[in-house]
Order: C-alpha cells, then structure tokens, then sequence
C-alpha cells in the first residue's frame, strides 16, 4: 500500500506562484510514476504533469513554461512549482501514484485558489 498525502495549495494573486508537494509513504518503490492532476468545479480531471520512477518528466500544454516538477533528496516526495498562475488554474490538484501493473493511489487532493 502506499499513501500520498497533498499539500502546498492556498489562495493567491493572479502572475503569483505556488509550491504543491506530494509525499509519499509505504510501498513507495512499487510506484513507477506520480501524476499530479487538476479538477475544477464543474469540469473533468485533467492531467498536469508526471514523473517517473526513473525522473523522466512530462507535461500537459496548460502546465509547460510555467510549471516545473522535481523531487525531493530522499526520492519519496514530488514538488510542482506553479508559477505565472491564471485564474484558470484555480482547481483541486492530487497527486496519483501508479504501479508497473497498473494499481493506482491517490491523494486527498489540495486547493489551489487564484485570484484576478
């Protein structure tokens, strides 16, 4: 098992920044890959960025130029550094941890508030 635990989110002005954090604990190696993910009210989730096991990363288009991933020395956190926000950006982001054969775990997701 493994537990993934958000945080990092708040309220800010729009062109400001944010550090969201995804800390993981448990089975941490049985993960292959962390995605954060975003859901704003009233639309579906949508995938951010991810990271492998190995540091590969990618990027959805909302999030490249503005947002960066990068992990922690000790490999069980991930960080998503948000910065030129939008109000667009406003949403619910949770981090999900993936296996090689294809169990999932999420977080309980942070909030993430920016106003214009």
């Amino acid at each position: 098992q493994v537990q993934l635990v958000e945080s990092g989110g708040g309220l800010v002005q729009a062109g400001g920044s944010l550090r969201l954090s995804c800390e993981a604990s448990g089975d941490i190696f049985s993960i292959a890959v962390i995605r954060w993910y975003r859901q704003a009210p009233g639309k579906q989730r949508e995938l951010v960025a991810s990271i492998t096991s190995t540091g590969s990363r990618s990027y959805a288009d909302l999030a490249k130029g503005r947002f960066t991933l990068s992990r922690g020395n000790t490999k069980n956190t991930v960080y998503l550094q948000m910065n030129s926000l939008e109000p667009e950006d406003t949403a619910v982001y949770s981090c999900n941890g993936a296996t090689p054969f294809g169990k999932n775990f999420w977080g309980q997701g942070t909030q993430v508030t920016v106003s214009s």
